[in-house]
């Protein structure tokens, strides 16, 4: 497969390229030059079909001629000790549970993947630095990820603010691979640092610099998973249409899901669950794309005003737009109606949700009254983030304790970076430099 840029006619690049520079130098995103067919693999795969395998077997089939069956294997084994969760709660819907990784969120699927990926391709003696803006729960994914990966450092950015659950241990002023900074700004700010560390070319191929938010595909390639794995779990078990419904924030999780779909995926669509920050809603229904004033609400995750994967969307909206618009469904729920349905899914299936995940459970349920869909559709609802991040209020909500992992407790460790710098490049340059 090879990967090509959202906003010129550059000649395409491998997936190896894609992934250690993760910015075309026209600006764009990399999106696939072309889709591979997988429906193979997914006709002889069921219930049955361990996730690491399905993994090993799809990978190379999509990289042909990058990786090989042995390779795949090993960056299975060594990115997944864990699995999604499909649960089916009644004949309309069921749940997909991606907060069994070991930070408790679905971006630890995605990040463990490009992790193990990028050690598999470092050759004896190469070195990589990773560049990543990161909120508190994807700092913590990505610190665990990266972890003590041979010859990878990893430079963390973070704005103003507390950060917590990262090992200290694993600093590299204490000999681990973990740079956590510090930026005086927003997290716009350390977003717009990255990609320009990245176009500073002289430090980024003296450094190998690439990054591993979302702007890298090598980290929403491998997100399509767990789409695939929820399919072949119930594929066996469906008699009607088939739908996602997806918590969209910076819309990579959509992405993956789309690319699952022109995989070879059978899917009747995606619905887009957004807060009332709305941002992609009058998009996906035809109109122009204006960003609008930020507002927070309780799915912070989903507040987003202008979502980092805008291009790779509109790339699919401009190769086909009236497919899409029968592929996605944009749904808006404010905070009132979340919380309603925290409530309301624990009451009926004894299960507690987290905020993120209410709003993708109220979207589905609003699109499917909309469209009359309830009586033949199965709807599998994305459950992004393990409840007990998200304790107050869903234990609020549900008037229930919830049971918090020991992993889960970790996370609320506070820590302090290794240097706080004002949001400029050649500081930013220096803080790296003086870890070494």
């Amino acid at each position: 497969m090879q990967f090509r840029s959202t906003k010129s006619n550059l000649p395409p690049v491998s997936y190896k390229e894609a992934v250690f520079h993760c910015l075309p130098e026209d600006g764009g995103l990399y999106v696939p030059d072309q889709m591979t067919d997988i429906r193979q693999f997914i006709k002889y795969m069921n219930e049955k079909t361990d996730f690491n395998d399905m993994v090993a077997s799809i990978t190379p089939a999509l990289l042909e001629g990058e990786l090989n069956q042995e390779s795949a294997s090993r960056i299975a084994c060594s990115a997944f000790n864990f699995k999604p969760e499909l649960i089916r709660l009644d004949e309309n819907f069921s749940i997909l549970n991606l907060y069994n990784g070991p930070t408790g969120i679905f971006k630890d699927f995605g990040i463990a993947f490009l992790s193990a990926m990028l050690e598999e391709f470092m050759k004896e003696g190469q070195q990589a630095m990773i560049l990543c803006a990161a909120r508190a729960d994807t700092a913590v994914s990505m610190a665990h990820a990266f972890s003590g990966r041979k010859g990878i450092i990893l430079v963390l950015l973070y704005p103003s603010g507390q950060i917590r659950g990262l090992d200290t241990s694993s600093f590299a002023p204490n000999g681990g691979n973990i740079i956590p900074i510090q930026i005086k700004g927003t997290f716009d700010d350390c977003q717009r640092l990255i990609i320009e560390t990245i176009n500073d070319r002289e430090f980024s191929r003296r450094h190998n610099v690439t990054s591993a938010n979302t702007i890298n595909a090598g980290r929403l390639l491998p997100q399509i998973f767990y789409y695939l794995y929820a399919f072949i779990q119930i594929k066996n078990n469906l008699s009607g249409d088939l739908l996602y419904s997806v918590p969209c924030g910076n819309f990579g999780n959509l992405i993956a899901g789309l690319y699952a779909w022109k995989f070879g995926m059978p899917v009747n669509g995606f619905i887009a669950a957004m807060n009332i920050n709305n941002s992609f809603g009058d998009y996906i229904l035809g109109k122009p794309f204006v960003p609008k004033p930020l507002v927070s609400t309780n799915s912070q995750a989903l507040d987003v005003s202008v979502p980092l994967n805008y291009e790779r969307l509109a790339s699919f909206y401009e190769e086909a737009p009236a497919v899409m618009r029968n592929m996605v469904f944009p749904a808006s729920i404010n905070d009132g109606l979340t919380m309603q349905t925290q409530d309301a899914v624990y009451s009926k299936y004894k299960i507690h949700i987290d905020s993120n995940t209410a709003v993708a459970f109220a979207a589905a349920q609003k699109i499917i009254t909309e469209r009359k869909w309830n009586c033949h559709a199965h709807t599998i609802v994305l459950a992004t983030g393990h409840p007990a991040r998200d304790e107050n209020l869903t234990g609020k909500t549900a008037e229930k304790s919830i049971n918090i992992p020991k992993s889960i407790l970790a996370l609320k460790k506070k820590c302090e970076p290794v240097a706080i710098i004002e949001p400029q490049l050649e500081a930013l340059e220096s803080a790296i430099a003086s870890c070494f």
